[in-house]
């Protein structure tokens, strides 16, 4: 006979008799499948394994516990034969051919009606890949291929708007420290179904590279001293784009709640009936640390946090920091949006008890191919940032953690 491909289908099972032959690790790793798909599933077989033998007690499949007898496929939809009896597996074969039954072997495919494809699902898609060549069926790229498409649609990578289902609104993306690989899998799913992109300087830019032509990049970058997209402007511009039916991503650095101002914009939208989806991001108060090699926290030398904003100065009166009260702490330190402040930071915390010596290290661009570190200490730091020209944007982390080395010893 010759060869012809399968035809691929969905086979619709809810409340339809499936007759699994064999307990063992094939019937596990198939029944779960079966029963999502709401089947009425009966397994015949003397024996189980532990989890087959949970899912009968839990009442999800009914077991007889028996081998497989002449008769077992009589008003069955579909079978799965997968006993360790050659002779069995032969017998119901050849009944599932005469009643009409769709028929899956493990132990034989080519004696097969029906073949069990390589499944996965990404937001509400079943991905099912099948061989069609019967003389290169290799399960493990069958595989392969369907975790890559899988795996695609999940990240972004594979590009598959939505079209009929999608509802316009705003997703509040947080982009990660600036490394794109480090933006979380369903922002970068976001980012690639969008119709517009309201973008940070401080997002990462190269993702921005991967979108399709049609869609809107808006530059909503705020430079210090520097031309600047006013929040107002960009809460409006989310607002208009999202009335036209658009989907608009505002992607941001780092963490959307993380001085990131991504609550105002929720405030925005929700007045305005937007909505919003919040996609949290991976904060630079402590990946960037950790890309340069410094724990947040470590035995024996630090056991608290604390991440503060240095974009005011200690003793302008709009700053809501307590620094007297951080200059006592034992812990960690982080500074953001800090370097042009890091001086008189500096000396307040000195001035309230901090040691001088106390390690300092300002990380420049990190996660990101310019990342480079200096050290200093709370005596030396504000002489160090001007000798080293150290520019924004840069994570300043303050406190003995600093000088840990990867051995655990001080570095």
């Amino acid at each position: 006979m010759a060869e012809h491909p399968p035809y691929p289908v969905g086979l619709r099972l809810t409340g339809r008799r499936v007759v699994v032959l064999g307990g063992g690790q094939v019937a596990q790793r198939r029944l779960p499948a079966l029963i999502r798909a709401g089947a009425d599933i009966h397994l015949v077989s003397p024996g189980a394994t532990p989890s087959v033998e949970a899912m009968a007690d839990a009442g999800e499949i009914t077991w007889h516990r028996r081998p497989y007898a002449e008769g077992d496929l009589a008003e069955a939809w579909y079978a799965l034969i997968a006993t360790s009896d050659p002779e069995a597996n032969t017998a119901a074969s050849a009944e599932a051919e005469n009643h009409r039954v769709w028929c899956v072997r493990s132990d034989d495919a080519d004696r097969a009606t029906a073949w069990t494809p390589a499944t996965g699902h990404s937001e509400g898609v079943t991905v099912a890949v099948l061989t069609t060549d019967a003389r290169g069926r290799d399960p493990r790229h069958t595989a392969a291929v369907r975790d890559a498409v899988v795996e695609g649609l999940r990240d972004g990578t594979l590009v598959a708007p939505h079209h009929r289902t999608r509802t316009a609104g705003v997703a509040l993306v947080g982009g990660g420290p600036g490394d794109p690989d480090l933006i979380t899998v369903r922002g970068r799913r976001l980012l690639a179904e969008a119709d517009v992109v309201i973008a940070d300087r401080l997002g990462p830019r190269d993702l921005l590279a991967e979108l399709p032509p049609h869609v809107e990049v808006i530059d909503a970058a705020k430079i210090p001293y520097g031309r600047f997209m006013a929040q107002e402007a960009i809460n409006n511009a989310l607002i208009e784009h999202a009335k036209q039916g658009k989907s608009v991503v505002r992607l941001k650095g780092g963490d959307p709640y993380v001085f990131g101002r991504g609550m105002e914009e929720l405030q925005a939208l929700t007045e305005a009936g937007i909505p919003c989806t919040v996609v949290p991001g991976i904060t630079s108060s402590v990946s960037v640390p950790g890309a340069a090699g410094i724990p947040v926290t470590h035995r024996g030398v630090a056991h608290e946090f604390t991440v503060v904003s240095g974009h005011v100065a200690p003793d302008d009166e709009r700053s809501l920091v307590d620094w007297p009260s951080l200059a006592k702490l034992t812990g960690t330190l982080v500074v953001l949006m800090g370097v042009d402040k890091i001086g008189r930071i500096a000396e307040t915390l000195v001035a309230h008890g901090k040691s001088p010596d106390t390690p300092v290290a300002l990380v420049q661009e990190g996660t990101t191919a310019a990342q480079r570190r200096v050290d200093a200490t709370l005596a030396t730091v504000a002489e160090t940032v001007v000798a080293q020209d150290v520019k924004p944007p840069a994570v300043i982390v303050i406190g003995d953690v600093v000088a840990v080395g990867p051995d655990g010893t001080a570095a």
